[in-house]
């Protein structure tokens, strides 16, 4: 009698959606890939030397604020002028004492700001390139060398603050503030509609400008050459999103810095989680780029893990129970055929 054969179990819900909708099964394969390549990790790690950067990027930014001053005396003492004014008591000659300090010391401040800068950098660039790399499962050759990677690691810093400068100036022009003011001398201030135009017109320009931007990251900073075309759409994704963030993290802050507390710590938390959630959008648009069908078709397969040939030695001491059986039936038969030789005789 046969056993009843097994039910075949079911596919689940999201098997079902994945094998009905194709975009569905990509993004699914998206996710699978971030989380394989530790995508979390790596934006905790951007998100660190984001902050850690920020600290020598503001001594640079106070030196240069330092040689400005120095060289406008008359400015310098209207500053005074305003602190004094404003500030009642000693602690108004206090924080004027600071700044003269700091304004003497501006050049060395400058170097060390610099120096810590280019280190952090660096820190921060290898990081994003390892992490899209990682996203679009490259297999790394023989690197190059420490000096040679560092070499390679600071023309991409470079080239993306280059990109990121322009991208601001870009910004800017776009802007709706801009926009008013050049309607305003053409005299179109008042056309019905115009203010919802200059929102929208400029969202686009916003949605646009970031979408070159991490088309660019996306592309251009992984350690080995990948799909431009794939880039493009991975980049306009992450850009979307990125402009949805930016408006629900702009009423976010609104309501949180209102307090005491908020207006304590809720600017570094918030800049902490803005760096965070922008790592995540690169890396999973990355991912999303490396997952795409003309992408898997060349992907490289990695070799099967080597197999393992363990041999199984049984070793039994005495003859056993088939031995002890097998003994005595042989026995039997002896016995059988030594007694019906006797009763011949």
């Amino acid at each position: 009698m046969t056993p009843p054969a097994e039910p075949e179990s079911k596919p689940g819900i999201l098997d079902r959606l994945r094998a009905r909708y194709r975009w569905f099964d990509h993004v699914m394969r998206a996710q699978e890939r971030y989380q394989d390549s530790k995508g979390d990790f790596y934006a905790a790690g951007i998100t660190y030397f984001t902050i850690f950067s920020l600290f020598p990027v503001l001594m640079v930014a106070f030196a240069i604020g330092g040689f400005f001053l120095a060289s406008q005396p008359g400015l310098l003492a209207d500053i005074e002028d305003k602190i004094k004014s404003t500030v009642s008591g000693d602690f108004a000659q206090q924080l004027v004492t600071l700044m003269e300090s700091a304004i003497e010391s501006r050049t060395s401040v400058g170097i060390i700001g610099l120096a810590t800068a280019a280190w952090a950098g660096l820190g921060w660039m290898a990081n994003l390139r390892e992490a899209l790399t990682q996203m679009w499962g490259q297999l790394r050759h023989e690197p190059p060398g420490f000096l040679r990677t560092k070499l390679s690691d600071l023309a991409a810093m470079t080239g993306f603050f280059l990109a990121s400068a322009v991208t601001i100036a870009l910004t800017a022009l776009g802007s709706s503030d801009l926009m008013m003011h050049v309607l305003e001398w053409l005299g179109l201030q008042n056309v019905p509609g115009v203010d919802l135009t200059l929102r929208v017109t400029s969202l686009l320009v916003s949605v646009l400008i970031t979408w070159l931007l991490f088309t660019w990251v996306i592309a251009r900073l992984p350690r080995e050459s990948v799909s431009f075309r794939s880039a493009m759409r991975a980049g306009l994704i992450a850009a979307v999103g990125f402009e949805i963030f930016k408006q629900v993290a702009s009423i976010y802050l609104k309501s949180v810095v209102t307090g005491p507390a908020g207006a304590t710590f809720g600017p570094v938390l918030g800049l902490m989680v803005f760096a965070y959630i922008t790592a995540r959008l690169i890396l999973f648009a990355t991912a999303w780029a490396a997952t795409a069908t003309e992408n898997l078709g060349v992907a490289p397969v990695e070799p099967p893990a080597p197999a393992q040939i363990t041999p199984r030695v049984q070793i039994r001491e005495g003859i056993g129970a088939r031995g002890a059986l097998a003994a005595a039936a042989v026995g039997a038969l002896g016995a059988l055929g030594l007694s019906r030789l006797a009763g011949r005789r």
